[in-house]
């Protein structure tokens, strides 16, 4: 769970996404991850940072070493060796969630991941000066999304972002 949870943060893919990935869709030398046929009936390719590819390569040479076997071509098992299900992620999602004491209050979902990864990408932008209004149309591509109005609903202002809009306003002179 922790290099699925891994890639669900560092990639803001979807869940679905992540447990219908095949061993062939996940580059392991090059540390690109192939998304097909997702939820517009796209495919994709993703790269991953190189501790997500190393991370994505401990979790493949431990998984090979339980199940030497497969019973399919899943990236990611169950404990019984066989794809990990939607329902098993969400199960041990939140079994990781209580783990960490992050139960209290509204709990954490999957998909709150995606949600971070979006704010986060354009919280860096901002703090590196990038012109993250010309940059949204990579960010709605990366994330698979049909429409820019899909992706402009992951990205909530939190109080860094807003911190760091205002703080860009005035010293631009009112541009952000």
């Amino acid at each position: 769970m922790t290099t699925l949870i891994g890639l669900l943060a560092s990639t803001g893919l979807r869940s679905g996404e992540v447990v219908s990935l095949d061993r062939g869709d996940v580059d392991l030398t090059n540390g690109v991850v192939l998304v097909r046929k997702t939820k517009f009936r796209k495919d994709r390719l993703i790269p991953v940072h190189p501790t997500t590819q190393a991370a994505l390569r401990r979790y493949a040479r431990e998984r090979d070493t339980v199940f030497p076997r497969p019973k399919g071509e899943a990236f990611f098992l169950s404990s019984r060796g066989c794809r990990l299900s939607a329902t098993g992620l969400q199960s041990n999602f939140a079994k990781a969630r209580k783990l960490a004491g992050l139960d209290n209050g509204k709990p954490l979902r999957p998909h709150d991941l995606r949600h971070r990864f979006a704010v986060t990408r354009l919280r860096l932008w901002h703090q590196q000066r990038a012109d993250a209004q010309a940059l949204l149309p990579i960010l709605a591509t990366y994330l698979g999304h049909a429409n820019y109005s899909d992706t402009a609903c992951y990205l909530t202002g939190s109080s860094d972002l807003l911190a760091i809009a205002a703080e860009r306003t005035i010293l631009d002179g009112g541009a952000a």
